[in-house]
């Protein structure tokens, strides 16, 4: 039987779970209200804090999957993520428009990295 390891579970979800050598982490959104710049930056800020939890690190990411309430905001959204992303590193990434949990959340980023 293969270790699973959990990060931060809770009574629905746990943030990460590692399965043979992958971190999968769920869905990261930013504070409600505030700006889509301002919610990407703080999930990624998220994202990097449980990368390093995992012992792994944005070097290492495999996919990014990224929602967006509006994608009027792709641009926005996309100049953060520009800055953040490991340019000799990049993930597989996928962007898409969907309601998210609550009207103020403006952006959700999952992603999963290589251990």
């Amino acid at each position: 039987m293969t270790h699973i390891q959990r990060i931060e579970p809770g009574p629905r979800m746990s943030q990460c779970v590692i399965h043979g050598g992958v971190a999968h982490l769920a869905g990261q959104v930013g504070a409600p209200g505030s700006s889509v710049a301002e919610q990407t930056r703080a999930v990624l800020a998220e994202i990097d804090r449980l990368l390093a939890l995992a012992g792994t690190g944005k070097a290492r990411l495999l996919t990014a999957q990224i929602w967006l309430s509006d994608m009027g905001t792709f641009a926005e959204m996309n100049a953060v993520w520009d800055a953040w992303v490991d340019p000799a590193n990049p993930p597989a990434r996928w962007t898409g428009g969907a309601p998210l949990a609550t009207p103020d959340h403006k952006v959700e980023i999952i992603v999963t990295a290589a251990v």
